[in-house]
């Protein structure tokens, strides 16, 4: 071979290589590990899954194409939570998206650098994932649902809707490491009797209910977690068997028969979220990626549990209403 065309030949292969090398790596087959808190044929579950999916796929990521999302569903406690994590490291994930404070405990404790976007957690800073909201550094970034002064305005508008409560209970679980700093935050802002009211299962539920209610002029004020929205349509009977008002953190309370909801949009969290699963599989560090807060908080009444409750609701509280349902 000459010597003009052996230099012709390298240099064109040289040329394929970045080509062959991009190829390879828009083709391979990229993994998601998404822990979620509700078994897997809950219709919220679903919803959420559903909404990541359209998120995803909307970005150009389809399932079974590009990319592959390993669930690991009803992780709704740390035991389980560190089970999942190391089943889904095990399966090599470019992400992981964690869902709860728990959940994200143990995804920094066994998940090492994989990176992280997670959905539904609190206070990342205050709870010691990360440094700062605006450059979160490390391998986490991801999406918060409340503040922890959010236990205030809840109990504002409980307040409006039945005014005669002066006894509030809180419904908690003693397992989220989040439950004290609302608890403190929410002594700070009311000046009605607040009872916590921890449970860990549907039986200390009914039993809470069932003994909160024999003083007259009670409410009640469900806290976010897992626990209770799992348990959400036994709140929620019990609540109307023992004629209490209740505040509910989340839409899908007052969809099922709760008094009211004011809080995020979860599903919308989810589809949200997709947009930084997306950089990060195109190569952006997750530390470098600013910590999304809400934007918008939706106020749900249902008008029907309302007047079976013998409650009437302030025409200025209607009127504030991102739905009504009647």
């Amino acid at each position: 071979m000459r010597r003009r065309e052996f230099i012709t030949l390298l240099a064109g292969t040289a040329a394929t290589w970045p080509l062959t090398t991009r190829a390879q790596q828009s083709d391979r087959l990229r993994r998601i590990g998404v822990m979620i808190s509700l078994a897997e044929n809950d219709p919220e579950a679903k919803l959420n899954a559903t909404a990541l999916r359209e998120g995803l796929q909307q970005l150009g990521w389809i399932e079974g194409r590009n990319i592959r999302t390993d669930y690991r569903w009803g992780v709704s406690d740390p035991e389980r939570a560190r089970s999942a994590v190391k089943e889904l490291v095990a399966l090599s994930p470019d992400v992981v998206m964690p869902a709860t404070t728990q959940m994200l405990a143990a995804v920094k404790e066994g998940a090492g650098s994989v990176p992280v976007v997670f959905v539904n957690i609190s206070d990342p800073v205050g709870t010691g994932f990360v440094d700062k909201l605006a450059r979160p550094g490390g391998n986490i970034t991801g999406f918060t649902n409340f503040e922890y002064g959010m236990g205030g305005k809840w109990l504002q508008i409980l307040e409006e809707i039945a005014p005669q409560v002066t006894r509030v209970g809180l419904i908690t679980n003693p397992k989220n490491p989040n439950t004290a700093l609302y608890e403190r935050a929410i002594e700070a802002s009311s000046s009605l009797r607040l009872l916590t009211l921890p449970v860990n299962n549907a039986g200390e539920i009914e039993r809470a209910f069932d003994d909160f209610a024999r003083e007259s002029n009670s409410g009640l004020l469900v806290m976010p977690d897992p626990l209770t929205i799992s348990h959400r349509e036994l709140i929620i009977t019990s609540a109307g068997r023992n004629r209490l008002p209740t505040a509910y953190p989340y839409r899908l309370f007052a969809a099922s028969g709760g008094l009211f909801s004011y809080g995020t949009d979860r599903v919308d969290l989810y589809r949200r979220a997709a947009s930084y699963v997306d950089r990060v599989l195109k190569g952006a560090s997750p530390g470098e990626l600013p910590i999304q807060q809400p934007t918008k908080f939706e106020l749900v009444i249902n008008l029907k549990t309302a007047k079976a409750l013998g409650l009437s609701v302030p025409l200025q509280l209607l009127g504030r209403a991102d739905e009504i349902i009647e």
